[in-house]
């Protein structure tokens, strides 16, 4: 088995960090290597990820169930690849930081079996905890561009929830500042 874990700090509030993680489409797009996702319901999907380990590079099909939304603290899940014998699973905790901000912990485990583990475990050692970093960095990046700054007030009318974050992308795209 093999474990990876990383910690940030996002610089948005937990329900700002919350509106955003709970859509399991959102996770799928920052992972990296993934191609789709196709969500089954609230709680199972299939991802489609692209792996690869120097001149080895292979196309999973990846099925995640979600144990637990148990918003905005927590979340765990499962996964097994379709056709592989792997399966793993990990979880993603935040809490409030005193500033305003939003401490972040993810954590994920691979467990391969059979007589391929010893390849997936080969293969997925050095990359997992690149993946991790790599996804942790992204989700940072995209949670702080649409969320309102730490400290700052929210302009008159301007909802923090999903209308105002909407809002707020849509006028960043634009290249508009939202009116105060």
């Amino acid at each position: 088995m093999i474990e990876a874990q990383h910690g940030l700090v996002i610089e948005a509030g937990i329900d700002e960090v919350w509106d955003y993680v709970q859509d399991i489409t959102k996770w799928a797009n920052l992972f990296p290597g993934c191609h789709s996702c196709e969500v089954i319901d609230e709680h199972d999907s299939r991802w489609v990820i692209k792996v690869g380990a120097g001149g080895l590079v292979k196309t999973v099909n990846v099925l995640v169930h979600v144990d637990q939304w148990d918003g905005p603290g927590r979340v765990d899940f499962t996964y097994s690849l379709e056709a592989e014998p792997v399966v793993g699973g990990g979880s993603y905790t935040a809490a409030r930081s005193g500033d305003g901000s939003t401490e972040v912990g993810l954590q994920v485990r691979v467990e391969g079996s059979g007589q391929m583990a010893p390849m997936w475990e080969a293969m997925c050692k050095p990359l997992l905890p690149q993946m991790a970093k790599t996804f942790s960095s992204r989700l940072k990046e995209e949670i702080e561009q649409v969320a309102v700054p730490v400290g700052a007030p929210a302009a008159v009318g301007e909802s923090r929830g999903f209308l105002g974050w909407l809002s707020r992308l849509w006028s960043r795209l634009l290249g508009r500042q939202p009116s105060a």
